[in-house]
């Protein structure tokens, strides 16, 4: 029924009544619920429980047949055997996937780092739907914050030059990162398939961002203020075609059977992928060499004898092993396609650089000697 206001008495002690038997009901299915709930939890337990005994149990199974195996060299075995324990170790491995399944849906102690930011709370979604919801939100909040780095980096860099909207842009990027390190541990903890390469980088910008937010003013920050403002300019717009890129792969991918559903926009690769991604490995390419001429810049800049900032020498340690550990990435993949005269131009296109830096770095570490002599 509509909602109405009454105008009379008589009006008013109906509309009463018919609340007092609508609280009933509420209290009834409220009941209900604290039941189902409690049946849940135990249920939740129950196959926790039983999951770790089996997992248990089939350890120990591997453990004989092995054992089996090592006493009983494989021809003095019957084929049919040898063929029934091919099996079990087949069965084993597929039954491990199906309890990382299951875990999915089941609370779980959260790891060191969530302990530390949440504390003890039970953080699993019981649904596919919440899951797949708090999935798309994180996937969400990434293109809108680089949206919004982007305009503030451009705003720092071509139309205001003041140290505190510098450490207010250093500032949303710590922030930036540490969030997506705490969404993506959450997503793990709900079944998603995150590369761990991926959050240990989230790990090494939020302590980079750290440093850069307490770097004071002065002429070397000044020095290196604009390199590192367009830096992160060309890194949003970078974020940007490859959100695009990879949230095209992962919805083909998931509409043909092939993702899981709480895979993010880094899983996955497949051969037809690569006519999208020629387009975009120039624009990788150049963003990883950027980091390492950061890394270079800030290096010489650790030369100078003015150079007091402990910032200096900390943000040129992390940012090489940082750009060259994303170079071997990219590597990797063009290596996929040996074929490719593309690969061969973006491996070639790798290596120089590389060989350039290691080789500009080590006549700067010889001409250092003159100082400390």
């Amino acid at each position: 029924n509509m909602l109405f206001s009454p105008t009379g008495l008589t009006e008013c002690f109906r509309e009463w009544e018919d609340l007092e038997k609508n609280y009933q009901q509420i209290q009834d299915t409220h009941r209900l619920y604290k039941q189902k709930l409690e049946e849940v939890t135990r249920l939740q337990d129950s196959c926790s429980v039983a999951i770790a005994r089996q997992r248990k149990k089939l350890k120990e199974l591997t453990a004989s047949l092995e054992e089996c195996k090592e006493k009983h060299p494989t021809p003095k075995l019957n084929p049919e055997d040898v063929d029934a324990i091919a099996e079990i170790e087949n069965s084993i491995k597929d039954r491990a996937d199906a309890f990382s399944e299951m875990e999915a849906f089941l609370p779980k102690k959260n790891g060191l780092y969530l302990n530390l930011v949440l504390g003890n709370v039970n953080i699993t979604l019981l649904n596919k739907q919440s899951k797949f919801a708090y999935k798309d939100e994180y996937e969400k909040f990434k293109l809108v914050l680089t949206v919004i780095l982007f305009v503030v980096s451009f705003s720092c860099r071509f139309l205001f030059s003041y140290r505190a909207l510098d450490a207010l842009f250093n500032f949303l990027l710590v922030w930036y990162y540490c969030t997506l390190t705490i969404r993506e541990s959450i997503l793990i903890s709900n079944g998603s398939r995150i590369k761990g390469w991926w959050v240990s980088h989230h790990y090494v910008s939020t302590f980079l961002s750290g440093v850069m937010l307490t770097w004071p003013e002065g002429t070397l920050y000044q020095m290196f203020r604009n390199q590192f403002l367009t830096y992160c300019l060309y890194q949003r717009f970078v974020q940007f075609l490859q959100y695009y890129y990879q949230s095209g792969c992962l919805y083909r991918l998931r509409a043909l059977g092939e993702r899981h559903n709480m895979d993010v926009t880094v899983e996955g690769f497949q051969s037809w992928m690569w006519r999208g991604l020629t387009f975009l490995l120039p624009f990788l390419f150049f963003g990883h060499f950027w980091q390492l001429y950061n890394s270079i810049t800030l290096f010489r800049m650790f030369q100078l004898p003015e150079c007091k900032e402990w910032q200096v020498c900390t943000l040129e340690s992390f940012n090489v092993p940082t750009a060259i550990y994303f170079y071997y990435g990219s590597f990797m993949c063009c290596c996929c396609f040996p074929n490719s005269f593309l690969s061969f131009f973006v491996i070639t296109c790798t290596l120089y650089p590389l060989c350039v830096i290691l080789c500009d770095r080590t006549q700067t570490a010889d001409s250092l000697k003159f100082y400390t002599v």
